[in-house]
């Protein structure tokens, strides 16, 4: 029976075809990053905060809800602390996703059950509600804000698993930081070029009333034909800046960070595609997203937050 040498032929000639196959592979995706680089393109819209090896990266969806969520939170004049409480926790129960299912009845960013009192499967699946009903429970407990964050989770959700919130400690203080406008320009995220989709001026002034009241109803709106122009100008919406809390140093600028911040993490939802505060602007499509300086014209905002939707 003859033929032995002839099936070593074939795999020989596949183990040299692998390399080439290999190295053919690694030069497309050569090429792909440095066509992605030369013309800007992102991919999937992410977002970021901090950097090296305490960076915490989050999809847009995650981004907004954390937005939300923390957003609710202050404008209820809570600390800080308690909006790392709350994202820690929906960090550990939904993964900053609201989904419509858990355990048992549970839904939503905090798993919370119908059942045990916490409201309607409508009202927990909106994001602002299921927030609200979080801290109202958070409120409730004496000295939260001292107690270690796993602790006061728990004494909120009564969760099977209470230790299992302190893991998310150390990214739940990233967002914190950079959501309540405590660390400026903090919040990066990268999206896709507007798709053709325009924004609508009164949708971004309806979630900004609901997150942060009335306070932060925009005074003006430019551009758009709701405002009588070419609808070939996009809509401009000035988000004023007044702290919630007792004024002092930096009050304000803080919460312009948070109302500038919430607007780029809302950015895919809301067909959000400039955001501009102080003298830095972030621009959607940007291959980094981050912030960078912005035109003297641009900055000049009378320091209020400058809102730029697709047109």
């Amino acid at each position: 029976m003859g033929p032995v040498s002839e099936p070593t032929r074939p795999r020989r000639r596949g183990r040299r075809a692998r390399p080439a196959a290999a190295l053919a592979v690694l030069f497309g995706i050569a090429a792909y990053v440095a066509v992605h680089q030369v013309t800007g393109s992102t991919g999937t819209p992410r977002c970021s905060v901090g950097s090296g090896d305490n960076r915490y990266e989050f999809t847009m969806d995650q981004a907004s809800n954390a937005a939300t969520i923390s957003a609710v939170g202050t404008t209820r004049g809570l600390p800080e602390r308690a909006v790392t409480i709350a994202l820690a926790t929906a960090l550990q129960e939904s993964a900053l996703r609201n989904i419509e299912h858990g355990d048992r009845d549970s839904l939503g960013l905090f798993q919370q059950r119908p059942s045990q009192g916490w409201g309607t499967p409508e009202q927990i699946m909106d994001p602002v509600y299921a927030s609200g009903k979080f801290y109202e429970g958070l409120e409730k407990v004496p000295g939260y804000s001292r107690l270690p964050l796993t602790v006061a989770a728990q004494k909120v959700q009564r969760s099977g698993f209470p230790q299992a919130y302190a893991k998310h400690e150390p990214d739940a203080t990233l967002l914190s930081a950079a959501l309540t406008g405590r660390s400026p320009a903090a919040l990066r995220c990268t999206t896709g070029k507007a798709d053709g989709r325009p924004g609508d001026p009164a949708r971004v002034r309806e979630e900004l009333v609901r997150a942060f009241g009335e306070k932060a109803a925009p005074k003006t709106v430019t551009g758009g034909p709701s405002a009588g122009r070419s609808a070939t100008e996009p809509p401009v919406l000035m988000v004023p800046v007044e702290s919630e809390g007792p004024a002092g140093a930096g009050a304000d600028e803080r919460r312009g960070w948070e109302l500038a911040q919430w607007a780029v993490a809302r950015s895919e939802a809301l067909r959000i595609t400039e955001v501009s505060y102080g003298d830095l602007v972030w621009r959607a499509g940007e291959a980094n997203g981050d912030w960078s300086k912005a035109p003297s014209a641009a900055a000049a905002t009378g320091g209020a937050v400058r809102i730029r939707l697709a047109r």
